[in-house]
């Protein structure tokens, strides 16, 4: 049998769908997060009789009719594909929307139950749902739900399964083909004010509209914004996580487990070759990773529970009048948030965007947004240049903020782009965080962040390893600047001047981060700690022979701004729908990670050290031809602008 849940974006929909399943799909209080759809086997517990259920997830949806491509993929599977039962989630805080789509569905003529969520919600606000009136009025059962808290899943899943096997389709009485959307509206409006009594005045101000005229407010957002986020930073780096990642790097990855794996290798007698590869290429370098998984863990932690709390839906709002000025709508910050935890589905999530010059520029910007992927970079820097800074993590989410509307004004005056689309989002009411939502949300992140440093990272370290032991001739070496990887970072060592950066392990580096941002971490742990057996991570360690902390702090913003990872750009690629725009993508990220990079190096060595850093003349030959490639590639866009206003005119 099979089960679709449908509903209004932010009605709880994938909530129920993870809560019935057992999966952990991403839960955000905004419309996109579901950008396709999703199916699964009912977990144990909810199974009813022997049949098969299966549970397909579809995008949020306002109307059968599509207007966005999410709700394109959800008319299409109802109306083509017939499941046997549809749960249509209704936000019971806002009936009056949600029930908008509930009678279209009701018409189709498939059997719906109602699963009538929120009611923790509608429990604060003191109003009562008449459920039987409302079944009444609909035609069709109705439950009450908690998805958050499991409460009524198990009647839900009963009655859809009973009206599912009986065939039991809605009795509501259907409109005429004819009916305007101003009608039905009015057909909705009665039986919700038949359905609901009301015991609070909706004009009253109440605690949320208290809070959002501080936390959203247009001048004190922004710096509210950034304290929360150098409490979040401060609480994961120097807290708990930071001591738990301390003991993981400097004792479990640092000394038991190598220790004891060489060990029982020498035991064993194994070949001295084989030996080094799996201590000092695989654990080694999977270890420099995942050693930082206890501090990401409490980040994604503390970051899931503020966006349950309703707190980042109240960001996205904030943005809107900033991403206005550059062309873009606070629906491009969706993406963004989306992609703090990882790139692809933040790329992803563009899909929702029906302007195609806006969704061009949101999916090259996403990525800027600083990924979970990125996290053991900024770690591994702050730890060692800023240890008793707690500024740094923060910075970076300012700095981002900065290079994105810099780069969208730049975009948008550089390829003549005009946004169409406009932002509307409804601000859920605050709530306690789910610490259940939090923690199932932070282990589906640890999960997938061991999973890549054991598959992609495991095989680029143990391809480091080899590269950096022997040469072209596959003869071992006792010098590494000998290497293959000696010769291949080299070959990029002299672009890197320019930013302050001398060394080839800098560029080898470089390189293995367009694989994954988190070889950066592994692909020094191979080349450093081997050469020189100091930790890597510890203050005023092994890094420093290569960096100073304004220019450690330029190299992590080169590859915090760079392209992201291959799998990154693939998705950039499907969304971009065109090679050509990807390859301008792509070169306009590489052109800002290192313009970025250039400029914190060499303007913060002469305003810290008062001295010119490396690479300073060829520095400034660059910033020139740069500024002129600019003013040119402007001059000829506004000039094509100005044709196409002349043409407009004259039609």
């Amino acid at each position: 049998m099979k089960i679709a849940l449908a509903g209004n974006p932010n009605s709880g929909k994938t909530t129920l769908f993870n809560a019935i399943t057992g999966k952990a799909e991403y839960v955000g209080n905004w419309a996109g997060v579901t950008v396709e759809k999703k199916e699964a086997d009912l977990k144990k517990k909810y199974i009813v009789g022997k049949e098969t259920l299966r549970v397909i997830d579809l995008p949020g949806a306002y109307s059968i009719a599509p207007y966005t491509g999410e709700e394109a993929i959800t008319s299409d599977f109802i109306l083509d594909e017939s499941p046997d039962v549809i749960i249509n989630i209704v936000d019971g805080a806002n009936l009056s929307r949600s029930l908008f789509f509930t009678t279209q569905l009701l018409e189709i003529g498939v059997p719906v139950v109602i699963a009538l969520n929120k009611g923790d919600i509608i429990d604060k606000r003191g109003d009562r749902v008449d459920v039987a009136s409302l079944s009444r009025h609909l035609g069709c059962p109705v439950v009450s739900t908690t998805a958050v808290s499991e409460t009524g899943l198990m009647e839900l899943i009963k009655t859809a399964v009973a009206i599912g096997r009986d065939n039991q389709k809605p009795s509501f009485d259907k409109t005429s083909e004819s009916t305007t959307d101003i009608e039905r509206q009015k057909v909705v409006d009665m039986i919700v004010k038949n359905s609901v009594i009301k015991t609070r005045d909706a004009s009253k101000v109440n605690i949320s509209d208290k809070i959002d005229r501080i936390v959203a407010h247009k001048i004190w957002g922004l710096p509210i914004f950034f304290l929360i986020m150098w409490a979040v930073y401060a609480l994961s780096i120097e807290g708990i996580g930071g001591m738990l990642s301390e003991y993981f790097n400097e004792t479990l990855f640092g000394e038991v487990i190598p220790n004891g794996v060489s060990a029982f290798f020498e035991r064993i007698d194994v070949n001295p070759i084989l030996q080094s590869l799996i201590v000092e290429g695989a654990l080694g370098g999977v270890g420099a990773v995942v050693g930082f998984l206890p501090l990401i863990m409490v980040l994604f932690f503390l970051l899931a529970l503020l966006e349950d709390s309703g707190y980042m839906s109240r960001v996205a709002v904030l943005m809107d009048r900033y991403f206005k000025k550059i062309g873009l709508s606070g629906k491009s910050i969706i993406p963004m948030i989306v992609g703090s935890g990882c790139s692809i589905p933040g790329v992803m999530a563009t899909r929702t965007i029906e302007d195609v010059n806006e969704k061009r520029m949101t999916t090259i910007l996403t990525p800027f947004v600083p990924c979970g992927a990125k996290l053991p970079i900024i770690a591994l820097f702050s730890v060692v240049f800023f240890p008793e800074a707690s500024w740094v993590g923060p910075s970076v989410y300012i700095l981002a903020i900065g290079v994105i509307i810099v780069s969208g004004k730049l975009l948008k005056r550089l390829f003549v782009w005009d946004s169409t689309s406009h932002f509307i989002l409804e601000l859920p009411e605050y709530k306690i965080p789910s610490l259940k939502h939090a923690f199932i949300q932070m282990i589906d992140k640890a999960k997938g962040f061991v999973y890549k440093a054991t598959t992609i990272i495991l095989v680029m370290n143990t391809l480091v390893w080899f590269m950096q032991g022997y040469s072209w001739n596959l003869q071992a070496v006792e010098d590494q600047s000998m290497s293959i990887l000696a010769s291949v970072g080299a070959g990029i060592a002299p672009f890197l001047i320019p930013l302050g950066f001398v060394g080839w392990q800098l560029g080898a580096a470089a390189i293995t981060g367009f694989v994954a941002k988190e070889n950066v971490v592994a692909t020094f742990a191979i080349l450093l700690v081997a050469a020189s057996e100091d930790a890597l991570h510890m203050p005023g360690g092994v890094l420093t022979q290569f960096f100073t902390p304004v220019t450690a702090y330029a190299y992590l913003a080169f590859n915090l701004f760079t392209p992201p990872c291959f799998a990154a750009v693939g998705a950039m690629n499907s969304e971009m729908g065109s090679g050509k725009w990807l390859l301008k993508g792509v070169g306009f990220q590489l052109g800002v990670g290192f313009t970025v990079a250039m400029l914190i190096s060499q303007i913060g060595t002469l305003i810290f050290y008062g001295e010119f850093a490396t690479g300073f003349v060829p520095a400034v030959v660059i910033a020139i031809l740069m500024t002129a490639f600019l003013v040119y590639s402007i001059k000829k866009a506004d000039g094509k602008r100005r044709i196409m206003e002349l043409a407009e005119e004259e039609m």
